[in-house]
């Protein structure tokens, strides 16, 4: 069928030694059919002068051909890998690589003529870079095979060949050189191993082992990195010495750039893909034996390798991480990024935005990795990094001059601001979000967890306030999207570490120089935008972010003894967290919930024993919802079941009201006559009506527009189906609502209240008294009572009975003082909870890490589909096809239904 499509003349693209590759008895199925290939056949060099690309490689070579082989032909894979490294560092050490630039479209069709001529020309550059491409083939699918039992791998690739050398028994001078120039000789990437020689007599023997296959393999990718005419500019070469170790880019540690262009961004990728290859070892491990088996690749780059490759390769990923939004390199990628809807028009990957994101998964997996001896020792209780367990995070945590903090935090800044841009853009849609920036906020928890300098640097800046309301406005943003539920955690726990600081609150107070959406309303102050945002998060979610929660409710509990002057839409927000939290639905749902409602119970006890007069919105609103707190000193079991049952009851009788509209006249048992019932029915209309109006004015007050309220009132914190008796304050008396209970609850109703199941609790959890008595006898309700009681009748006597506070009631607030009613010396002092980390936390964070470069590598290479990872769970789902086809059947009216259905193929994806 294919044989009247038209060939390119003299076979001028190769493409029908690549077409066959996979199927021809001398391709890739050799290595399966046919054992023992010896490393000297000439098969070998179709590795290396076939492909002209990674997707070449990476579609030609699938992994089940490379596992076929694992299992018919083991020891064809082993020549394979031992082959492929030795061409390379054949070529590291040739004189005739790198070769010159194809610069101008006239050279790369010459280029493209003579590779495929018959002319003996070779082509160093592209020989180096297939062999990086073959290898970041074949190592995922040997990770996979091996597990934990890398018996393999220590056989091919650890193991240290032992030789015998040649030792005087004097020492003279010439020995010293002759131990010099052997020395070089073992340190050249591309030598040979030596054979041991017969040993003159009057000599010693030694016997000395050679750096294994995967040690060279280090310091080969090390020497790319810094390759003269390859990674950096001809023009720095010194001499003949075409390895040059200099700082790609100014930032840290270098005041000038190297002048890089796309051919070289492209170089760079290679080999630092191939480098995060390798430390993938460890996703083909299970969490469990995380601790316990250490990748041995890790290990090496982090413990072995030269301080000056280290601090080299170090401040070069993090400067071209760093000058991600100022970059000197003018190509069609980053001119076509300025223009809006660009995403949509060029599909092609930028060689800018691909380096810089490989760079910042580099720098992540290294400065995470604590595995075996890497583990950080403990220093005076605390653990610490040294340079012998993990080099990068030594060096991080040593940065100390203000200019580089202040590079370092520029840098993360200038990237928080370009991605919340694309969310305030005034034209929908037209930017595209930045593919770099879980790693980029993973790279700022790592520089505030690791240097205390940066970490004040941060915190007195000016600019400190923005970066976390940049965060928490891109919590908000995903929070709807369960794949970034993980990055959402991050930011969480990045907040209670920052809040634990002293320096946290003083900025609080502070204006907001980030620009925010409409929606969002007036917001003056970071508090305000912490409050309002923390709320958004928690009460928007239905118990999808549950993980969250207790980190955003401890940040609150941490920033209240500094709160000042919060706003009324602020308050509002704080005081519906609190009343969401006491519901008994909620406390009695979930073993954890008790402490969410302990936080916030902190807040408020902070805010009054220490700012009470700066806040009189909150006050007034603690006095407006005393209630509930009354109720939480009382609290019970029992009365608490009561409660809920009375909820689910009058949710079936509203289900069955609306199931049945006809009925609606018969469900009272009172006389429809009755004046008293009637008066009831009214006065539980009026009620529902105010409770409504109410909340729409307080969440129009605070921004939100008619739509979001009616989200947040009928999405509750305990489920989407559940009713919070507490979510709107009723204007109706206590007594009119007794009534109205009596009235509506038949004597089978309330004996139903006794007869309440305990199974009440999600996963099975079930309240017992004892239970509830050990976190209500803890509350922290002591100032907020002895507040309640001392100011709550003189404001009922300014207040007359308005639902708005008059400007007496403000005044007076605004004027509270305290010291009177609280025992001398009751002011807690400020203790902050600092986010602490656990195993448990150090295996979740780097499966998030591994994840997300995972579902990075899913496109366009696919680096790691289809092996068995272990680390974390991967999902399947539907491909677009499906997804594309149903669009089509919704937009036609079901024309597209003739359409035949393409089979599911399965898409990994992370969920979190």
């Amino acid at each position: 069928m294919f044989s009247k499509i038209p060939r390119a003349p003299f076979n001028l693209l190769g493409d029908e030694a690549k077409l066959a590759f996979p199927t021809q008895p001398n391709g890739i199925t050799k290595l399966a059919s046919v054992r023992n290939i010896p490393t000297s056949d000439s098969y070998w060099e179709q590795y290396f002068t076939l492909f002209d690309s990674a997707s070449e490689v990476f579609s030609l070579i699938t992994p089940h051909h490379i596992r076929r082989a694992l299992i018919d032909a083991p020891e064809n894979i082993a020549t394979l890998l031992e082959v492929v490294c030795r061409r390379l560092f054949t070529l590291i050490s040739d004189h005739t690589f790198p070769s010159a630039p194809t610069s101008t479209v006239a050279a790369y069709a010459t280029s493209l003529i003579k590779s495929a001529s018959s002319s003996s020309s070779r082509d160093p550059t592209k020989e180096v870079l297939n062999c990086l491409r073959i290898l970041e083939r074949i190592l995922p699918v040997v990770f996979e095979a091996q597990g934990e039992s890398n018996a393999f791998e220590l056989e091919i690739l650890w193991k240290k060949e032992e030789v015998q050398v040649r030792e005087a028994l004097q020492t003279e001078p010439q020995f010293v050189i002759e131990d010099d120039e052997s020395s070089d000789d073992e340190s050249q990437a591309g030598a040979e191993t030596p054979r041991s020689a017969p040993v003159p007599e009057g000599q010693n023997v030694k016997t000395k082992k050679l750096p294994s296959l995967a040690e060279r393999l280090f310091n080969a990718l090390t020497e790319l990195l810094f390759c003269c005419g390859f990674t950096v500019p001809k023009a720095i070469q010194v001499d003949h010495h075409k390895i040059n170790f200099v700082i790609w880019e100014r930032g840290i540690g270098s005041t000038s750039s190297q002048g890089n262009n796309s051919t070289f961004d492209n170089n760079k990728t290679e080999v630092l893909r191939l480098m995060l290859v390798l430390l993938s070892r460890q996703i083909y491990v299970p969490s469990s034996a995380l601790f316990t088996a250490p990748s041995l690749y890790s290990l090496y780059l982090v413990q072995k390798l030269p301080r000056r490759d280290v601090l080299t390769i170090l401040c070069s990923l993090l400067n071209t991480a760093m000058n991600s939004t100022t970059t000197d390199v003018i190509t069609i990628g980053t001119i076509a990024g300025k223009l809006p809807y660009n995403h949509l028009v060029f599909k092609g990957e930028d060689p800018r935005t691909t380096l810089i994101t490989t760079c910042l998964q580099v720098l992540c997996a290294l400065l995470d990795f604590q595995s075996g001896t890497a583990k950080d020792p403990l220093v005076d209780g605390h653990s610490s990094p040294s340079a012998k367990t993990n080099a990068f995070r030594y060096f991080i945590m040593k940065l100390h001059r203000t200019q580089d903090c202040e590079y370092a935090f520029g840098g993360i800044l200038a990237i928080m601001e370009q991605q919340s841009a694309t969310v305030k853009n005034l034209l929908p849609g037209a930017k595209k979000s930045l593919p770099y920036i879980t790693e980029t906020i993973i790279l700022f928890w790592k520089l505030v967890e690791l240097n205390k300098k940066f970490r004040i640097y941060v915190l007195e800046s000016e600019k400190s306030m923005d970066l976390i309301a940049h965060l928490l406005f891109y919590c908000v943003e995903i929070k709807d999207r369960p794949q970034q539920h993980g990055v959402c955690r991050m930011v969480s726990y990045i907040l209670q570490a920052l809040s634990a600081e002293p320096s946290f609150g003083s900025k609080l107070c502070k204006p907001l120089h980030v620009h925010l959406p409409t929606k969002w309303g007036p917001v003056d102050t970071a508090q305000d935008f912490l409050i309002q945002a923390i709320y958004a998060i928690v009460a928007s979610t239905s118990g999808a972010l549950s993980s969250v929660y207790p980190a955003m409710i401890i940040t609150l509990s941490n920033a209240a003894p500094h709160f000042k002057h919060v706003g009324v839409a602020a308050s509002a927000r704080l005081l519906q967290l609190f009343t969401s939290f006491a519901n008994p639905l909620f406390l009695l749902a979930d073993e954890g919930h008790p402490r969410l409602l302990f936080f916030i119970l902190e807040a408020f006890s902070a805010i009054i024993y220490n700012h009470p007069a700066q806040n009189p919105n909150i006050t007034y609103g603690i006095l407006q919802s005393r209630k509930a707190f009354e109720d939480l000193g009382t609290f019970t079991l029992t009365r608490g079941l009561r409660e809920v049952r009375r909820v689910q009851l009058a949710k079936e009788e509203r289900e069955r009201k609306l199931m049945n509209p006809k009925a609606k006249a018969g469900v009272n048992d009172d006389d429809p006559g009755d004046a008293g019932a009637e008066k009831a029915r009214l006065l539980e209309n009026e009620a529902a009506t105010r409770s409504r109006s109410n909340s729409q004015d307080r969440d129009l007050e605070a921004g939100l527009s008619p739509r979001q309220s009616d989200e947040a009132v009928t999405r509750s914190l305990v489920s989407p189906s559940s009713d919070n008796p507490y979510a709107s304050e009723s204007p109706v008396s206590e007594k009119a609502r007794g009534k109205m209970r009596e009235r509506s609850m038949s004597s089978d109703t309330m004996a139903s209240l006794d007869r309440v199941p305990l199974n009440i609790g999600r996963n099975g959890f079930v309240p017992s008294q004892e239970w509830v008595t050990s976190w209500q006898q803890g509350l922290p309700l002591d100032a907020v009572m002895i507040f309640i009681s001392d100011v709550v009748q003189k404001v009922e006597n300014m207040q007359k009975h308005r639902t708005v506070p008059s400007s007496d009631v403000l005044k007076f607030l605004s004027s509270l003082n305290l010291d009177h009613v609280l025992p001398p010396g009751s002011k807690p002092l400020i203790m902050s909870r600092k986010f602490q980390w656990s195993e448990a936390s150090l295996v979740w964070l780097t499966s998030l890490i591994w994840g997300e470069i995972y579902v990075r590598g899913m496109t366009p290479l696919g680096i790691w589909n289809a092996t068995n990872v272990r680390l974390f769970f991967v999902k399947h789902s539907q491909t677009h096809q499906n997804q594309i086809t149903e669009t089509v059947n919704n937009v036609v009216g079901g024309i597209g239904g003739f359409l035949r259905r393409a089979p599911e193929t399965p898409v990994r994806q992370l969920p979190v």
